[in-house]
């Protein structure tokens, strides 16, 4: 979910037990459909957030999201939707919308897309198993 600086200013005025509420109801709606496996909002002030920069060497460590801000990621979802398409329509019913406000969507890779043969695949695999993730 990402969204422009005028867009998160213009939410500051919005009753936080609304949007609660409003989110609430929109996350019970995937939750009953099953295809909720994760959802999460990131802290409202992204600059207190670090950007490390591995272009250098050493990484360099900067406050804030980025040096000039045209977006801002807000939170994510993670969705088990038999397609493309099934994602765009959860999407567009979210009860977030206005100027500036976008979702972007892309698919995870499961583990089962890279070499099986891989020893640091199948140690990830280990684990996964493990923790009941598999």
């Amino acid at each position: 979910m990402r969204a422009t600086d005028e867009a998160f200013e213009s939410f500051q005025d919005v009753d936080f037990e609304q949007m609660l509420e409003t989110m609430g109801r929109y996350n019970e709606e995937m939750i009953q459909a099953g295809v909720l496996l994760a959802a999460e909002g990131l802290d409202a002030d992204p600059g207190a957030g670090v950007v490390v920069d591995h272009s250098a060497e050493p990484p360099l460590v900067t406050d804030g999201p980025y040096g000039e801000t045209k977006e801002l990621f807000g939170g994510f979802y993670i969705l088990d939707v038999a397609s493309k398409e099934e994602a765009v329509e959860w999407a567009k019913r979210s009860p977030i919308t206005g100027p500036g406000l976008k979702t972007e969507i892309r698919r995870v890779a499961t583990i089962d897309e890279f070499p099986q043969d891989n020893e640091w695949v199948q140690k990830e695999r280990a684990w996964r198993e493990s923790t009941g993730q598999l």
